[in-house]
Parts: structure tokens; sequence; C-alpha cells
């Protein structure tokens, strides 16, 4: 039988250069963390319109678009048009006028009525500025809310907790209105 090898020393060269490495992915690894929460901070910003000027807009004047002649008026549960512009309102997902099933065809009607509602209760602003981001339809991105002495009111909010919209973004899943 030979004699067992004993184990290197605790404190042989191999063991410090491990020791430095995984110091140096633990420096990494809490750079990474601090960049990823500041990224995802600087999104949530910018999602919930946070960071944009906002613009002054006088409720009160809105009809359904298609029925006459508004300036003002709303497509479906999430866009508007405003003159020629057509805005996307963000913060969440109204179902489809014409959408898969019977169920979201009705809930998008109560959607567009209920926007068309909080539209005309007053003024409100919307977010972006004077160059807001834009889709790939074109359609303006712009957060909406409604300030007053109570505090803020976001239309995203009162839409999702209404049942009439889902909230968007990172981990919403897909919306199954007909299901």
């Amino acid at each position: 039988m030979g004699a067992a090898m004993a184990p290197p020393p605790r404190f042989d060269a191999r063991w410090n250069a491990r020791r430095r490495r995984a110091g140096r992915w633990r420096a990494l690894r809490r750079w990474a963390t601090a960049g990823a929460v500041l990224a995802a901070a600087l999104l949530l910003a910018r999602w919930q319109g946070m960071g944009g000027d906002w613009q002054l807009h006088e409720g009160g004047t809105f009809a359904l678009c298609g029925q006459g002649r508004a300036a003002k008026c709303v497509i479906d549960g999430d866009t508007v048009m405003l003159g020629q512009r057509r805005v996307r309102l963000t913060g969440y997902d109204a179902p489809e006028l014409d959408g898969a099933c019977e169920a979201e065809r009705l809930l998008a009607r109560r959607a567009r009525l209920a926007l068309l509602d909080w539209l005309n209760r007053g003024p409100f602003a919307l977010d972006g500025g004077d160059d807001p981001p834009r889709d790939a339809y074109g359609r303006e991105l712009r957060a909406a809310r409604r300030d007053d002495a109570a505090g803020q009111e976001w239309l995203a909010d009162t839409m999702i907790e209404g049942g009439l919209a889902r909230a968007t973004g990172w981990g919403a899943g897909e919306p199954g209105w007909c299901g």
C-alpha cells in the first residue's frame, strides 16, 4: 500500500489564486446587479411617463371616431386621435374591437366607452413632450394622468382596475380575452 498523499497546504498559491478570482467575480456581480437595477428603474420611469414633459389637455370634447366629425376622438380602448395625430396610450393593453371572440369584442366596446368617459371628465395630461416615442405603426406613445386634490389618477390604473384592460410590460403575459 502506498502512502496517501497529503492534501496541499490550505494557503498555497492555487488557493490564493482561486480566492482572488472569486473576489473579482463577486465585485463584477455587484456592479452588474447595480447596473441592472438602475436600468430597470430608468425603464420603469420612462414606461410610467415620469421622465418626459407633460402636456395639459382639456377634456370634455372627445367623441367616438366614426360618429360625426370630431377633432378629438376615441378609436378603441387604448388609442385616440388628437387632430391628425394618432396616440397609443401606454401602461395597459385593451382588447381589440375586431377581436377573436364575442367576449373580447364586447369588452373592447366597454373599454372604448370607459376611455371616452375618462377623457371627457376634465383636464388631463399626456407625457412625452413635443417629440414622443412612436410605435411600429407610427402612433405616438404617451401615458395619461389626471391631477386633482386627491393626487394623481393614472388612466392605465383606472382601466386595469376596472377589468377593461391588462397590464403591459415585462412579465405581463399574453392577454387571453377569449379564455
